[in-house]
């Protein structure tokens, strides 16, 4: 165990704070804005800093760099969740020896996590990865960068000409830029494999699918700013107290505005503490849940009628289904009593405007899908969707999983959510200034260009499964890791059997990763780790969940032989034979090495000139730098600067930033919001899914358009013919006519037809529709409840049971009633439901806060939560090292902590910790000085088989687990 730093010499540090609880600190004189400063140091410090003098609150006594030379202040981005606190680093001949919050940050206004005030320590990163490595005879070796690019380049190119591109695997980053997962995107697709994905599948795929199927757009709708406007909050799945901290700040000013907060959760979280009403629920009952509070407030009057007539499709379907959820069923399935459930209806509906949270607690589940898809539908009940103070405000996770998941390495769609039918690869290939059939002939072929390609969920069993029951010619022989922890996917024990059967396994990341050490604890050869620089060593724009993007500068130079990642991705392009194509709209410098690093500035133009689908087209560089410059402008209640030259801009310009550059839009901070004008941020749902549903049309209702449309009823997406029939074609100038000739509003690279509907005639490019609470094209167009595949409730199983196995689902068979017929009595030999979630400390898979030891201190043991009665029956008391057992035949050690938090049938554990393996350490399996200071057991080494029927969520919060006494 980590020893506490309490136990070293002490520090000046530690003798200022000992001065100051004696009294003999002397008082300080302090201007306002010195005093908000010290204000925000202490309250980063806890509850005891609060009560303490102010002249204890020192800056740290860290190394200072050598010379005395000035201090440089660089404005860059936390790299943890993705709430989107910004830093200002002070730099000294080139080391990072300091950091401030921004107090001018409309977003975290001066406040830090713990995370957040320890990420200096990345710039110095004594347990990062410093140099190429490779397995060989089961040690690490070094290898200099040139030789480990031509040697993993040529094991590549060897794989794709004796199997063909498909035979590899690329997983990107969420801590990745904009512009490198944008990269990444076009590197994978010109190596010719959709075989690609990243963290966002395993966290919040089912919402994306599922919110934006339902009107138009699969992200937040609000922000969490505009959370000081709602007079309710509903948390379920979300404990932001603890995975979104400065969150909390939005959301305690409402509450001390009056806003009346409501957790429901299986476990009483340290959000649920905070709240007026906590309901524990049963794991994966959520839809029955949901459909309890609507039928509440349709059998009270409490519904929007004139909404729901305007702008909802389907709502009969759902009230339907609803009033079948009598109070008796809901109880049965969830353990909530029906009483609780009218509270929550009347709550939310007294209270409007009224939003809803949520994160993985409501995605991770076979039915994800769906039960996004009910938290969606409750909003459309209430009429709280695209207004202020109300919407879906969905926290994501990583910094940066929001951009990754808009322009990134989606195996289904390339970037801004085009898909990849063969429309979408000509409009890409004619923004990289590529031949369409040069980019279709680096593809097995078209169908495989066209099919979406194995998600990060279920590489493993595109290594292992039977190779003719796999919908690509072969097997996965390579597997890349570029930013992403293996411990964060479930199915850990099966993970590592597909490590030993790969051919090589690369690692590209600041740290080695769990991958590394569970590699070589079953290979002697074939692994190799490549160093990636952090997101504080080079430059880029960056995504926080409300679709605010901010600029990062480059806080130092990238530590011992790290790399940027678009370094390092086009030095693989250039050996892959496709340098020239790769960069091609896109300049090249020398960095500090002498490497060629494409240019950050021009890729986010490249952006900007491809992604009108979701409205990256606005933000350019310049804009974005602006922004960061003039923080204070902006209103943190609305994000709208008020003055300065952003006057009129909302921050970070949200996502959809209409049109080019050049037409200036705000951004658009709360999405659908008819009380707008178009050009002011406003807009409606999107006319996505055609005209008319069997005879009965989706668009939406007169007079339910945006603000002063010269459009007042509900219309269909624009094209050249829309345009040409409502006479605005001769808008357009000669040049936009010649490249908007054929193309609608989504393939004009010209920005005319935007230009031209929104500022001209103040309508949405995207038509103006209703949403969909029935969704026809997925598998239950009516959300249904059904049971997790290991559920402790055969009865249940027997009464909602899962979908049919499928024969193939992204390229791989997918089992469903199989596995849940098979497990139908699991209960009796593992009766705890398992669930995980986050703690305030870590981030993540941890193996980069797990290395910082500020954190590292913190929370030095892995452990389990489990219920008091739960422990005595199994003899185990607090602290108690102990076993917890998985129907997979896994079993991890870790420490039991008890607690009335979880009720007696649930355990909780969080899923930051890799680094033991079913009792025993990893240490040696770690590169020397690369391993993280905090190492225990994961969660995913013990999770079961589960996947949602559209996406391949994974189902990690609904499980089974036995514990018994170590």
């Amino acid at each position: 165990m980590l020893v506490k730093k309490s136990n070293r010499a002490a520090t000046p540090a530690q003798s200022g704070l000992t001065e100051a609880l004696s009294g003999r600190a002397t008082p300080q004189r302090l201007d306002r804005r010195s005093f908000l400063k010290r204000s925000g140091l202490t309250a980063g410090a806890g509850a005891i800093g609060a009560s303490l003098p102010f002249a204890m609150v020192k800056p740290a006594e860290a190394a200072k760099a050598a010379g005395g030379g000035a201090v440089e202040v660089k404005r860059t981005v936390c790299t943890h969740c993705s709430v989107g606190c910004a830093i200002d680093a002070e730099v000294q001949n080139g080391v990072w020896v300091g950091q401030e919050p921004v107090f001018d940050s409309p977003i975290n206004l001066g406040a830090h996590c713990a995370k957040g005030a320890s990420v200096r320590e990345h710039g110095h990163g004594e347990h990062r990865l410093r140099t190429p490595m490779k397995l060989t005879g089961g040690k690490w070796v070094r290898m200099s960068w040139e030789d480990a690019i031509t040697e993993i380049g040529d094991k590549l190119l060897a794989i794709r000409e004796q199997h063909g591109p498909d035979a590899t695997h690329w997983i990107g980053s969420s801590k990745h830029s904009n512009e490198q997962s944008y990269l990444f995107r076009k590197f994978v697709s010109m190596f010719g494999t959709n075989n690609m994905d990243h963290q966002a599948r395993i966290c919040h795929s089912t919402t994306v699918a599922g919110v934006a199927n339902t009107w138009g757009y699969g992200a937040m709708t609000n922000s969490y700013n505009d959370m000081q406007h709602s007079k309710a909050i509903f948390f379920i799945g979300s404990n932001a107290a603890e995975a979104h901290p400065v969150s909390m700040l939005h959301i305690l000013h409402a509450k001390e505005g009056g806003a009346k907060v409501i957790v429901a959760d299986p476990r009483y979280t340290r959000t649920a503490a905070k709240a007026d009403q906590f309901v524990r629920l049963r794991s994966g009952s959520d839809i029955p849940l949901i459909y309890g509070v609507i039928r509440h407030i349709f059998e009270n009057g409490w519904e929007d009628k004139k909404y729901i007539e305007d702008r909802v499709y389907g709502m009969e379907q759902i009230r339907a289904e609803a009033m079948e959820w009598t109070g008796d069923k809901v109880f049965e399935v969830t353990g909530v009593p029906d009483a609780e459930v009218r509270q929550i209806a009347e709550t939310m509906a007294m209270n409007r405007p009224s939003t809803v949270v949520w994160c993985m607690g409501q995605t991770q589940h076979t039915v994800g899908n769906a039960i996004t898809r009910m938290m969606c539908n409750l909003q459309l009940v209430l009429g709280n969707v695209g207004i202020a103070g109300g919407g879906t405000n969905i926290f994501r996770g990583h910094d940066n999983v929001q951009g990754a998941t808009d322009v990134g390495p989606n195996p289904d769609s390339l970037p801004g959510y085009y898909g990849i039918a063969t429309g979408s690869w000509k409009h890409w290939a004619a923004v990289w200034g590529v031949d369409y059939e040069w980019l279709k002939g680096r593809f097995a072929s078209q169908a495989m260009m066209e099919k979406p390609g194995i998600t990060v969920s279920r590489w493993i069993d595109g290594v292992t499964e039977n190779p003719e029951l796999i919908d690509q010619a072969t097997n996965i022989k390579a597997q890349v890791f570029w930013g992403m922890a293996p411990n964060s996917q479930s199915r850990g024990k099966d993970m590592l059997e597909a490590m030993k059967a790969l051919e090589m396994l690369l690692v590209v990341d600041p740290y080695p990763s769990a991958t590394a050490a569970m590699a070589a604890s079953v290979r002697s050869e074939g692994v190799y780790l490549l160093p990636a620089a952090t997101q504080f060593e080079t430059v880029g724009s960056v995504t926080a969940s409300n679709r605010s993007l901010q600029w990062r500068e480059k806080v130092s130079e990238p530590l011992f032989e790290s790399k940027p990642d678009h370094t390092i991705m086009y030095a693989f392009a250039k050996k892959f034979g496709f340098g020239d194509e790769f960069v091609k709209n896109i300049k090249l410098a020398k960095d500090a090495k002498g490497w060629d690093e494409p240019d950050v500035e021009d890729t986010l133009r490249e952006i900007n000139h491809g992604t009108w689908t979701i409205g990256y087209s606005g933000q350019s560089p310049e804009r974005l730098k602006l922004h960061m410059q003039h923080m204070s402008t902006f209103n943190p209640r609305t994000l709208k600067a008020e003055g300065g030259p952003c006057d009129g801009d909302y921050f970070g310009l949200p996502w959809p930033c209409w049109g080019n550059p050049e037409l200036k839009h705000p951004g658009s901070p709360n999405l659908y919001d008819t009380t707008r004008h178009v050009m002011n941020g406003g807009g409606n749902f999107r006319a996505r899914f055609g005209v008319e549903k069997d005879g009965v049309s989706l668009l939406a209702g007169d007079g339910s358009s945006s603000l002063d449309a010269d459009l007042k009823m509900g219309y269909p997406e624009f094209d050249h013919v829309l345009m040409k029939k409502l006479g605005w074609w001769e808008e357009l100038t000669d040049a936009e006519k010649t490249a908007a000739e054929g193309k609608n509003w989504k393939t004009d690279l010209s920005g005319g037809m935007i230009r031209v509907i929104m500022k001209n005639h103040g309508c949405m490019p995207y038509g103006n529709a209703k949403a969909r609470a029935l969704v026809w094209n997925f598998p239950d167009p009516v959300p249904k409840h059904r049971e997790p595949l290991y559920s402790t409730r055969p009865d249940l199983v027997d009464k909602y049971p899962t979908h049919e196995d499928k024969k193939t689902h992204w390229r791989l068979p997918t089992l469903y009633k199989s596995v849940q017929d098979k497990y139908r009595d699991v209960g009796k030999d593992f009766p705890l439901i398992m669930t995980s979630g986050r703690l305030v400390e870590y981030e993540g898979g941890g193996e980069e806060t797990r290395s910082n030891p500020w954190l590292a201190e913190l929370q030095q043991d892995m452990f389990v939560e489990l219920n008091p009665r739960a422990a005595a029956d199994r003899g185990i008391v607090d602290q108690d090292w102990v076993w917890v057992k998985s129907p997979t035949g896994a079993q991890l050690k870790v420490r039991a902590l008890v607690t009335p938090r979880v009720g007696p049938d649930t355990v909780f554990l969080p899923f930051h910790f890799s680094g033991r393996w079913m009792g025993e350490d990893m240490l040696k399996y770690y590169p020397e000085g690369a391993a993280p200071i905090v190492r225990g057991e994961a969660v995913n080494t013990a999770t079961t088989y589960g996947y949602d029927v559209v996406t391949m969520m994974q189902e990690t919060k609904s499980t089974v687990c036995q514990v018994m006494k170590a």
